[in-house]
């Protein structure tokens, strides 16, 4: 277990951008900065990162936190895990209590698999250094695709035995168990190695942890695949995966772009010549998650295809995809009979830029030439293709870019571009009406909005409203300091702006909502809120007003979520401000009567339930002083009621 002041050290040595760069690329705005959102799909970006309060926060989906809970979130990291992770990057030792038995048991199967991917890797990379047949199979093989041993090394290759359990046995030995070793699919089922007499390629995810393996056969005879890749875990996805985006992804932030090939080796000769922003789709055709992937990077896709037209063609469907993302793709065709791969080891590195730089094409523009020149003469296949290529231009969610689209393949095609207007805009109103038919359709379940847990949507009934304004007034401003006279400590009503005719008394905000909470004997429903209540007093009976970075570096996410939710603000002030002039008035104008307000919003919704329960109570009733017992308490309520009411600047209607 990390102990507390390594923990305390860590989150003081973090520095959020930092961080979340890492997986994000993040642009200034203003004091914060902000990028299209990783937890779900968006256009216009949500996503802020505040450096100052070390928090985010997406006004779209509603995630929330600081640096650990990220990791938590994004790469699914426990929260241990995410420590370590922070801990190696700003160098800071850490200092462990031994664990509970309870504690050994929460180890996840998750992290047993990075473990043993990782024993692993090591395993086949040194088999290649160390071992007579890995030197002269493994690293011979390599070297004959012309790779350095510093790339050998960087891409962590290794080689795979002939023996068919040398693996299996060798880490049963080192202490890993079999069925882990099953589930990390190292091993089959009959106890054999998964991979044997084969080169191997090590998956990285973003954050440069192994999460699977691929295998290239060393045999001539084709009676097996060439490659073979490990099956899917708990931690590998090959449809989320892009080979090389570990090593990729700065350069491609840096240089705003991402080249996009088809193989292993075409990625690792890239990189020896140079060109780091390249990853791979490693064979699968592209999906959805591996765009997003690159979108988190850059919204520039350039792919660098071989010249076999019937490989260009068959990867249309994903290009498409890619349109549809809005990712701007361009295309370099290389010349015929060679692949990134052939072609990077027969140029020098500034012959292979010059070439890259000069052969880029816009991918709709090329994909109109190209199926122009294949149509020839033939009007039905001139139609099929006009019908293609609005296909795609109709995909292209900016209205700008598709205007230039349609005026550049208006003169490609040589058809009037009010026609391609009007085709793409029948296209799009049909894929509209489908994705409202689907909505409509009782089968149809959307994805999740991902609000905090803390948060979800109430019934009108439920307090949780209430509750998170005294909490949040409590988080932003519980150190405050304002003036209540001595009539006013008990927060019964009184307005703070009364004359008692005694001198008043400066009190934190925070005394005024724990009293007016205890006092009261108020319990919060929403156990989340509750909790941060909780500890919040714990600290207060300390003689400790906590800050709110000790809420939001909390260790429960729900609790650091539920924090940075409310003391962000409510309100987007700039863009309110600026775009509608409006100005919203700031809490610490009358910070006491705000306050107050808000425990007596909380107390009235609390005392509207308690009169529904007691005049269910009065129907159901059939003692005569039980019923006279239960109209009383029901009369207090509803004075007590008119007087919140009251307090609160309400009409009372009778």
């Amino acid at each position: 277990m990390i102990s507390r002041t390594t923990i305390s050290r860590i989150f003081e040595a973090v520095r959020i951008e930092e961080v979340i760069g890492e997986f994000v690329t993040l642009r200034r705005s203003g004091k914060d900065m902000k990028a299209p959102c990783p937890f779900h799909n968006e256009k216009t970006p949500s996503f802020f990162v505040s450096p100052v309060k070390g928090i985010y926060k997406c006004f779209g989906c509603g995630k929330a936190g600081n640096a650990v809970t990220f990791l938590m979130e994004h790469e699914k990291y426990t929260f241990p895990e995410a420590l370590k992770f922070l801990a190696r990057k700003y160098n800071i030792a850490i200092e462990e209590t031994i664990p509970t038995e309870e504690e050994k048991a929460k180890e996840t199967e998750s992290e047993s698999i990075y473990l043993v991917n990782a024993y692993a890797q090591r395993f086949f990379t040194d088999n290649i250094f160390t071992t007579d047949e890995g030197k002269s199979i493994g690293l011979g093989y390599f070297r004959e695709r012309g790779f350095t041993d510093e790339t050998i090394k960087k891409f962590q290759l290794g080689y795979s035995q002939r023996s068919r359990n040398a693996f299996t046995e060798t880490a049963q030995r080192a202490g890993y168990a079999l069925d882990i070793l099953r589930k990390a699919g190292l091993t089959r089922n009959d106890n054999d190695d998964f991979f044997h007499d084969r080169v191997i390629f090590p998956l990285h995810n973003v954050t440069g942890r192994v999460i699977a393996f691929a295998g290239r056969t060393m045999k001539a005879s084709g009676s097996e695949p060439k490659y073979i890749n490990s099956p899917e875990t708990e931690i590998y996805n090959k449809s989320n995966t892009l080979y090389g985006i570990f090593f990729a992804k700065k350069a491609i932030a840096t240089h705003d772009e991402c080249y996009l090939v088809e193989g292993y080796t075409d990625v690792i000769s890239l990189h020896q010549s140079g060109i780091e922003n390249a990853v791979a789709s490693s064979g699968t055709s592209l999906t959805v998650e591996q765009l997003r992937l690159v979108k988190r990077y850059s919204q520039n896709l350039t792919i660098l295809y071989d010249g076999d037209p019937a490989g260009i063609k068959a990867s249309l469907r994903g290009i498409d995809l890619a349109l549809e993302e809005g990712l701007n793709i361009k295309v370099v065709v290389l010349p015929d009979g060679e692949d990134p791969d052939s072609f990077a080891q027969k140029t020098s590195a500034s012959e292979l830029r010059s070439f890259i730089k000069e052969r880029t094409t816009d991918f709709i523009r090329y994909k109109a030439r190209m199926l122009m020149d294949e149509s020839g003469k033939d009007p039905a296949k001139k139609a099929r293709i006009i019908k293609d290529i609005v296909l795609s231009v109709a995909l292209i969610p900016e209205p700008i870019t598709r205007t230039v689209y349609i005026k550049e393949c208006s003169n490609i095609i040589n058809i009037a571009e009010e026609i391609l207007n009007y085709e793409i805009r029948k296209e799009r109103e049909n894929r509209y009406r489908q994705k409202i038919s689907r909505q409509d359709d009782l089968n149809y379940i959307p994805e999740p909005a991902s609000a905090p847990v803390a948060f979800q949507p109430v019934s009108p009934e439920s307090t949780e409203q209430q509750e998170r304004e005294v909490i949040r007034i409590l988080l932003n401003y519980g150190h405050k300091i304002i003036r209540i006279s001595p009539l006013e400590k008990g927060v019964r009503g009184i307005d703070p702006s009364a004359e008692s005719g005694e001198p008043g008394e400066d009190i934190p905000v925070c005394r005024m909502i724990i009293s007016g909470i205890r006092e009261d004997g108020i319990e919060f429903r929403n156990p989340v809120l509750a909790e941060i209540f909780r500890l919040y007093c714990g600290e207060f009976d300390r003689g400790i007003i906590p800050e709110d970075t000790f809420f939001t570096s909390h260790q429960d996410i729900d609790i650091c979520s539920a924090s940075v939710e409310l003391i962000t603000s409510r309100y987007r002030l700039s863009d309110w401000e600026t775009k509608f002039r409006i100005t919203i008035p700031a809490d610490e104008e009358n910070l006491a009567e705000t306050t107050m307000k808000a425990l007596h919003a909380l107390k009235e919704k609390i005392v509207k339930k308690m009169i529904i329960d007691f005049q269910e109570k009065l129907k159901n009733s059939t003692s005569g002083d039980e019923f006279q017992d239960l109209l009383v308490h029901d009369r207090k309520l509803q004075e007590l009621k008119k007087h919140l009411s009251t307090r609160l600047g309400r009409v009372i209607i009778k």
